[in-house]
């Protein structure tokens, strides 16, 4: 059982940055590869940026490459997401979430996932 809980999200204008963080807490967090996904309203969930749970491996959807990085701390417990040169396209509700899986990009792949944080950039 793995719980998940966002924070970090807020208003900024576009070109700003922001980090969002994902505290976890069970018993083998650094045995579940993590992701962060993001919804706009009346949109579907899509993939934003994934991590295996060594650590080794990324993937990044083409829209935030270069802009978007994803990092975790097994030590705390934590995964994040540094969000530089942000753009009002990037406004939507994001979410981090855990899979059993070695990596995916796939949202049906993951088995728990957090409440969300708000992200709104204005221009």
């Amino acid at each position: 059982q793995v719980q998940l809980v966002e924070s970090g999200g807020g208003l900024v204008q576009a070109g700003g940055s922001l980090r969002l963080s994902c505290a976890a807490s069970g018993r083998t967090f650094s045995r579940y590869a993590m992701g962060w996904f993001r919804q706009a309203p009346g949109k579907e969930r899509e993939f934003v940026a994934a991590m295996s749970w060594r650590g080794v491996s990324t993937y990044y959807a083409d829209s935030v490459k270069g802009r978007f990085t994803i990092s975790r701390d097994n030590a705390k417990n934590t995964v994040y997401l540094q969000m530089n040169s942000l753009k009002p396209e990037d406004t939507a509700v994001y979410y981090c979430a855990a899979t059993v899986r070695i990596i995916s990009y796939k949202c049906h792949e993951y088995d728990y996932w957090g409440q969300g944080t708000q992200v709104t950039v204005s221009s």
